[in-house]
Formats: C-alpha cells, sequence, structure tokens
C-alpha cells in the first residue's frame, strides 16, 4: 500500500479563515462609516445648519451678492425669529426666482403695525407705542446718508398690520429690495432658517449679530400726520 505526500502548494491553496475573517471586517467597517457619514451629513443639513450661496444684492452691505454663509435651523425649533434677525425663506408665490430662496432682515414679529414715513420706519408693538427704527445698516447714498425706505407696490401701501404666524422683512438695500412692501408679511413656515456665519470670501468671514432695537424710542408723533401712509395691508 503506498500512499502520496501532500504537497506544500496543496496548503496554500486553502483559504485562512482568519483573513477572510478581516475582509469583511474591514468591508463592514467601511459600510458602516459611509452611512454614519450620510446620516450626519442630512441630520446637519435638515436640522442644525446648511450652506447657502447668496445670489441677490438686497442685502448689500451687510451681505453681499456671491457670498458664502451658514443658516442656523436650531433657531426656529427652540423659539420665534426676533426682530433684527437676517433669515433665509423661500420666495412668495408669483416671486419665485428659479426657486432661489430670498433673504431678507426681520423688521416687525406678529401683531406688529409697520409704518413707512419721510422715508423711516415706524413699528409699533402689539399694545405698545409706535417706535421708529435707527436702522444704521442700511446702504448708503452717494453723499453719505442713509438710503430712504419707500413703498414699493404700484399703490404705494405705507402701512400694515403683520398677522400671527408671520414676520415683516426687509432687505438691507431698500432701493432695489424685493420684500414685504411688495408682497406683504412671510409665513413663520416659509422660513429655512437664520442667517448665521459669512465663511466665504474671507474678508468676509464673521457672525452676523441681530440688530438691537431696544433703544429707538425716538419716534415723534406729529411726525406720522406730515408723512402720506396709504391703506393697511392685513
Amino acid at each position: 500500500m503506498t500512499c502520496s505526500r501532500a504537497s506544500s502548494t496543496d496548503f496554500a491553496a486553502v483559504p485562512d479563515p482568519s483573513t477572510s475573517r478581516r475582509r469583511r471586517n474591514y468591508l463592514r467597517e467601511i459600510i458602516e462609516t459611509l452611512v454614519l457619514t450620510v446620516v450626519i451629513y442630512l441630520l446637519v443639513h435638515n436640522f442644525i445648519a446648511q450652506p447657502f450661496e447668496v445670489e441677490q444684492p438686497s442685502m448689500t452691505p451687510t451681505i453681499v451678492s456671491g457670498q458664502y454663509i451658514l443658516i442656523d435651523k436650531l433657531t426656529g425649533f427652540f423659539g420665534d425669529y426676533q426682530r433684527g434677525d437676517i433669515v433665509v425663506f423661500e420666495p412668495p408665490a408669483g416671486y419665485e426666482q428659479g426657486g432661489v430662496p430670498f433673504i431678507k432682515r426681520v423688521i416687525a414679529l406678529p401683531g406688529d403695525r409697520v409704518t413707512l414715513d419721510n422715508g423711516k420706519v415706524y413699528v409699533t408693538p402689539h399694545g405698545g407705542s409706535p417706535v421708529r427704527l435707527d436702522e444704521a445698516y442700511l446702504i448708503t447714498n452717494a453723499d453719505g446718508t442713509r438710503a430712504a425706505t419707500v413703498p414699493r407696490d404700484p399703490t404705494g401701501t405705507a402701512e400694515w398690520i403683520v398677522p400671527d404666524g408671520e414676520y415683516f422683512v426687509m432687505g438691507d438695500n431698500r432701493p432695489v429690495s424685493e420684500d414685504s412692501r411688495l408682497f406683504g408679511p412671510i409665513d413663520r413656515e416659509s422660513i429655512i432658517g437664520r442667517a448665521w456665519l459669512g465663511y466665504f470670501p474671507l474678508n468676509r468671514v464673521g457672525i452676523f449679530q441681530r440688530a438691537d432695537y431696544s433703544n429707538d424710542l425716538s419716534y415723534n408723533p406729529s411726525a406720522r400726520s406730515r408723512g402720506q401712509v396709504g391703506r393697511t395691508r392685513r
């Protein structure tokens, strides 16, 4: 009786179970990492922050066309937006520009009355007294004066009462901005988020601060009677 001796190549042809197991573990780790990355991206993008390229000059000089910003989406989940916040929102019907969102500043809250008088903005909080806003952020004219805020719609509407669940918004570049002077207050549900951080170009990197209107108490009751106040849009 004879028997043959196995050659060394026979042993080499047998797969090593530990090597196969390591490969499977490595592949699983790659898949888990990719899935986790996608999940984190979706969570951040949908609920925390979103990059946005500004394509409009309506917020000049605060935010310029071509500037990249991050939108804070958490603000809307934990509280209401405030006067002076800069918000990005879906444009109202009839004002769509290829699906590009609008970016404007919140001027008045639900229940406020907004009045344009002699180029100035007056806000009367619900149950309060009229306040003239000192808007240092506005674009300036060639002579260094701040641009006037005038009616933009064909009927010259200069006074609005902001309904519940809505906000009155305007751009800092008042002469060219298409804002609530044209389409009225916007629904809260249309707001994507609050402009939080500018990150490009590098010379415009910085956090966007909320405008503070708390000390704007220089309203003169007689001024309103001298101005042209149009119909109220509700």
